[in-house]
This record gives structure tokens, C-alpha cells and sequence, in this order.
């Protein structure tokens, strides 16, 4: 497994060339060699930003790409992520209008046709979980009727460990059980600031760590992609001290050759 950086946590730094190009430089200082894309920049093309990853040593492994264009402009997109080497491409939240039990299943309906363009692209559309796909609609979770409508190779999942804990679930339990639809993970921690839960850097605060990567050991993961949507403190030292406490637990930025 590869330690990568969700760009998101650093989203301010990255809407122009200028401030992309520096942040990845500091991003490839830190210690990693992979990345997930995520709000950058709307003016940013893909062939650049391919060059500009190139140029810094990192490899673009996921995105977060607009749900409308997963569904209404799938080729282009699948076009561009071959541009930026990239596999897996990303749906980062359930629009709201299917968040119930009238419209949960509208979602399969709507995205399944991509889905399956993607797949046979060689490609895997990714979902992101928060907590909210842990509420139970007519006695069923939500993401369960996400994992009934689709196979593992038709919708694969970027589980978010900090959100898991945040629905109450056990991280633990939910990567055994998506432990052949998970290639790659979403990693922040949960830490107590004046007794209301915040996100931490990996490592930082009270999840327990080691029991979740040895979990992810016996599962399909290849990317440990570092995230932290709320940052107490600078979000590039957020990113530099999880990276720190990952490679000191032996999970370092490693060498991707797929």
C-alpha cells in the first residue's frame, strides 16, 4: 500500500498554475509520490496538470470529478483521466436529491450506465462515503443499497475512515466487508477539541491506527490517500505530520510501477 495526498486538503492553494505547480513541489518535499485530485482549479487542463505531477514525481491515482459530467460527459472524462494516467475516477458525495427513500435508488438508475462505460475503459468509478450513507431508509443503510446495485467491478469505494467513525460504525467491520471493493482509502483522523470531535492528522488522535491498517493489509487497497477536510493548523504541516507518522509505521510513498 502507497501513502498518497487527497488534494483536497490543501484545495486553497491549488485554483491557479502559478500556486498548483509550487503546492506540488511541496507536496513531493514531504515525502509522497502519489495523489488524488480534488477541487483544483477549473481552468486547469489535464495534460498540464499530467506535466506539472510528471515534472514533481507524483502519479495522479484518483480524482473527484462532478457528478454531471460522470453522467452526462462520461467519454470526455474518461479521456482525460487516460491524459493523466489515472484509473479511478471519483464521485465525491451522493447528490442531495437521492438522500431518501423515494430517490435512493434513482442513484443506480442514473450512475449504473457510466459505471459500466467506465469499467470497460479499464477503468473503476469510485464512491466516497460520509456518514450520512450509514442512515437507515425503510430498515436498510444506504450504502447497502449502493452495494446491492452494484458489482465490485462497477462501483468500487474510497472509504473514509474518519466519517465511518463519525456515523458510529466500526472501521474496522466495514473494511472487512469492503475489502474487495476498497483499492483505495481515505485516511484522517478523529481528535476532541473542547469535547466536539475534529478531524487530526493520521495518527494524531483516536482512532485506532494500527488495528485499521493491519486491516487494510488483508484487503484490495493500494493507496492510503492522506485527507483532512478541517485543519487546526497549517493544512501542509497537517499533511507532513500524518505522511511522518505513516512511513514511521512502515507505510511510506513506496514506488507505484502499474
Amino acid at each position: 500500500m502507497i501513502t498518497g495526498a487527497q488534494l483536497y486538503t490543501l484545495r486553497d492553494y491549488l485554483q491557479n498554475e502559478k500556486d498548483f505547480a509550487f503546492t506540488m513541489k511541496q507536496v513531493a518535499a514531504m515525502g509522497y509520490t502519489t495523489v488524488q485530485l480534488s477541487a483544483i482549479g477549473k481552468d486547469l487542463k489535464p495534460a498540464w496538470i499530467r506535466e506539472i505531477c510528471d515534472q514533481a514525481g507524483l502519479k495522479i491515482v484518483l480524482t473527484h470529478s462532478s457528478p454531471d459530467r460522470i453522467l452526462y460527459d462520461t467519454d470526455a472524462l474518461i479521456a482525460e483521466h487516460e491524459v493523466m494516467g489515472c484509473d479511478y475516477i471519483g464521485i465525491g458525495s451522493m447528490p442531495d436529491k437521492y438522500r431518501s427513500a423515494a430517490w435512493i435508488t434513482h442513484f443506480a438508475e442514473d450512475f449504473l450506465e457510466p459505471a459500466k462505460k467506465i469499467a470497460a475503459a479499464g477503468k473503476l468509478l469510485m464512491y466516497h462515503n460520509h456518514n450520512f450513507e450509514f442512515e437507515k431508509l425503510q430498515g436498510k443503510r444506504m450504502i447497502d443499497y449502493l452495494l446491492e446495485a452494484f458489482t465490485p467491478k462497477e462501483l468500487g469505494f474510497t472509504l473514509d475512515t474518519y466519517w465511518v467513525q463519525a456515523a458510529g460504525g466500526d472501521v474496522c467491520q466495514w473494511i472487512r466487508r469492503l475489502r474487495d471493493r476498497i483499492p483505495c482509502v481515505h485516511l484522517k483522523d478523529m481528535d476532541i477539541l473542547h469535547g466536539t470531535p475534529v478531524m487530526a492528522p493520521v495518527m494524531e488522535g483516536n482512532l485506532n491506527f494500527p488495528a485499521i491498517l493491519a486491516e487494510l493489509e488483508n484487503s484490495c487497497c493500494r493507496y492510503l490517500l492522506v485527507e483532512q477536510d478541517v485543519c487546526q493548523e497549517s493544512p501542509f504541516d497537517c499533511l507532513k505530520k500524518s505522511y511522518d507518522n505513516l512511513a514511521a509505521a512502515g507505510y511510506g510513498s513506496g514506488t507505484d510501477k502499474n
